[in-house]
């Protein structure tokens, strides 16, 4: 699958209709995230089923203040519309493929109810 560059008009909508979505928030004057790149697109090519994306935080700024994005490149993975993984920092290939893998076998019924335990009940 090709890699997707999101914008503010379209980055809602392809986390809420995709369940598996990886995102690299970069820039275009940042090294890292220049070099990061290839290896983004690559692994991109050996999964169908997730949604590579990436959004340009000089162009997009809204998106980038909205998730609070303070070093790039950032690699964000939402699974079912939940942020599973967040940080930054650019990974070598194997890494970046072991971290989808452990991303693809959460149990999200789990993550969900993780989430929902760590709620306050709204109990005064």
């Amino acid at each position: 699958m090709a890699v997707v560059q999101l914008t503010e008009a379209d980055f809602e909508s392809t986390v809420s209709s995709n369940p598996f979505v990886v995102v690299d928030f970069w820039a275009p004057w940042c090294g890292p995230c220049r070099s990061f790149a290839p290896v983004f697109e690559k692994v991109s090519e050996d999964h169908d089923n997730i949604v590579f994306a990436k959004v340009n935080t000089e162009d997009e700024q809204q998106i980038a203040s909205h998730f609070q994005i303070r070093s790039i490149p950032t690699l964000m993975i939402f699974r079912d519309q939940v942020i599973i993984f967040s940080q930054p920092g650019a990974l070598p290939e194997s890494s970046f493929r072991e971290l989808l893998a452990k991303a693809g076998d959460l149990d999200m019924d789990e993550v969900r109810a993780q989430i929902a335990s760590d709620q306050p009940d709204g109990a005064a």
